[in-house]
C-alpha cells in the first residue's frame, strides 16, 4: 500500500509540523515515499529527514523558485510506481490512520464501478494559532464561484450538509491542488504543467483528469485539514517582481487550452492536454460549464450534485447556459454621505420584484468609492442570470443610524 506523498512548500514555517503530523498519524508510516520541493530560506529545516530513505528532498532556494507549479512538476518526476499519490500543500494537520481511510475511500468507489476515482476537496481548515481547538469538524465540498476576468474559474469551499448521512464520497465537479488523492498513476498522465503560475492550475487539472478517465469525488468525512489564512507565510508573489508576468503568460495558455474569448488551442499541448477517454465537452456536460461562452447552468449554480441533467436537443442545451450580466452602478456622492457605514445592501431584480441577485459591499469596499476621485460611486457587479435586471436596489447601513434611505435605479 505504498503512498508517493507530494509536498510543494515555499518559505513555510508550518512545514515541520506538517510533516511530523502526517508521519505520526499514518497507520502504515514506513509506507510512505515523501517527497518535498523545499523552497527554502533555510536549507537546514529539513536536516532531520534527510538520511531517511523515505523522504525525497529536492532543495530550491526560494530566489531561484518559478511558482507552485513548477514545484509540482519538479516533485511529480519522482514518481516510482508506488500505488497512490497523495498531493498536498505544506500547511496540514491529519486524523488518525488518514492512510487507511483515503485507501478504503479510494477501493469503495471502485467497487461502485469507478476504475480511477480521484478523491479532492478544498479540506476543512485549523488554525495553527489555536490547533486542534479551531479545527473544522464538517467536511468541505467545491462550489462553483465565477469566472475570473483572465479566463479561470474560481471555486468555493462549503459544508456537506448532509455528511453524517451518507456513507460514500459524493461527485465532485472541481480539483483542489491542496488535496488530491488517487492511484500513482496518475503522476504520469495528468502531470502539473510547470509553464502555470497558479491561477488556472485546479480547472485545467479536474478538466484534463476527466477526460483521462478520473471520476472526482469530494470525501464524505474529514481526513485532513488545511491552514487557508496564510498568515506568517511569505508567498512566491511577495518575492518575486516578476510574478505578474509569468501569471499572464499562464492565464493565456489556460484561455488556449480551453479555446476560450476566440484563443486558438495550441496544436500540440503534449502530456499538458487532454486525455482521449473522454472529451471536454463531456466534461462541460458533466459540470455544467462553457467555457467559449463562460457560460454556467443554474444546476451548477445551485451546486447540486453532478453529472448535471441531460437535455433532449443540442439546442435545448446549448440554451441552459446562463449568460454573464456585467453592470456599473453610478450614484452620487451626495446620496452617501454618512461616515460609519458598515455594508451596503446591492442587489437586482426582475420586473417582479424577484431578487435575482445580491452581493452586499463591505467596508472595505465602501471606503474606495467614498473617495471622490470621480464625480459618481462607480460600483460594478458580475453574475450569471438568464433573465435581465430591470433594477437595482442599494441599501446602505450606518452602524450608528441603521438603516438609510434606499438608492434605487433602473437598468
Amino acid at each position: 500500500m505504498s503512498i508517493f506523498v507530494q509536498i510543494a512548500s515555499y518559505r513555510d514555517p508550518e512545514l515541520k509540523n506538517t510533516i511530523e503530523d502526517l508521519l505520526y498519524n499514518a497507520k502504515d508510516p514506513e509506507d510512505l515515499t515523501i517527497c518535498i520541493c523545499n523552497q527554502y530560506d533555510d536549507i537546514q529545516v529539513l536536516d532531520k529527514y534527510r538520511n531517511d530513505s523515505r523522504f525525497i528532498i529536492i532543495d530550491v532556494p526560494y530566489t531561484e523558485s518559478k511558482g507552485a507549479c513548477w514545484a509540482r512538476h519538479l516533485i511529480q518526476q519522482k514518481y516510482n510506481k508506488q500505488d497512490y499519490t497523495l498531493q498536498l500543500d505544506s500547511h496540514h494537520r491529519f486524523i488518525k490512520h488518514w492512510d487507511h481511510e483515503l485507501v478504503n475511500m479510494f477501493k469503495l468507489v471502485r467497487q461502485q464501478g469507478y476504475n480511477k476515482p480521484l478523491l479532492t476537496s478544498y479540506i476543512p481548515s485549523y488554525n495553527p494559532e489555536n490547533d486542534p481547538a479551531e479545527r473544522i469538524i464538517v467536511p468541505w465540498k467545491m462550489n462553483f464561484d465565477r469566472f475570473i476576468p483572465e479566463g479561470a474559474v474560481f471555486f468555493l469551499p462549503a459544508a456537506i450538509e448532509n455528511y453524517k448521512e451518507l456513507k460514500n464520497p459524493i461527485p465532485a465537479r472541481f480539483y483542489s491542488a491542496h488535496f488530491c488523492f488517487t492511484s500513482g498513476e496518475f503522476c504520469l498522465e495528468v502531470p502539473h504543467d510547470p509553464e502555470y503560475y497558479f491561477h488556472g492550475e485546479e480547472i485545467s487539472i479536474a478538466a484534463r483528469a476527466f477526460t483521462w478517465g478520473y471520476d472526482l469525488f469530494h470525501p464524505h468525512k474529514v481526513v485532513a485539514w488545511h491552514e487557508y489564512t496564510r498568515k506568517n507565510r511569505t508567498k512566491h508573489w511577495d518575492d518575486d517582481k516578476l510574478w505578474h508576468v509569468k501569471n499572464e503568460e499562464s492565464h493565456l495558455k489556460n484561455r488556449k487550452l480551453f479555446r476560450m474569448d476566440g484563443e486558438n488551442q495550441y496544436k500540440d499541448f503534449g502530456k499538458y492536454g487532454f486525455g482521449s477517454s473522454r472529451t471536454l465537452e463531456q466534461y462541460e456536460a458533466y459540470a455544467g460549464i462553457n467555457f467559449k461562452t463562460r457560460s454556467v447552468q443554474q444546476y451548477t449554480i445551485d451546486n447540486k450534485i453532478p453529472p448535471n441533467p441531460s437535455y433532449a436537443s443540442k439546442e435545448d442545451y446549448n440554451n441552459s447556459f446562463l449568460r454573464i450580466f456585467k453592470y456599473c452602478i453610478n450614484i452620487s456622492h451626495d446620496k452617501v454621505t454618512e461616515t460609519d457605514y458598515d455594508f451596503w445592501a446591492i442587489s437586482f431584480h426582475d420586473k417582479n420584484l424577484n431578487t435575482l441577485y445580491r452581493k452586499d459591499a463591505n467596508e472595505n469596499e465602501i471606503s474606495q468609492y467614498l473617495i471622490r476621485i470621480e464625480e459618481y460611486c462607480k460600483i460594478w457587479r458580475e453574475f450569471h442570470t438568464e433573465e435581465t435586471p430591470t433594477h437595482w436596489v442599494i441599501w446602505p447601513h450606518s452602524k450608528s443610524k441603521g438603516w438609510m434611505e434606499r438608492i434605487t435605479g433602473s437598468i
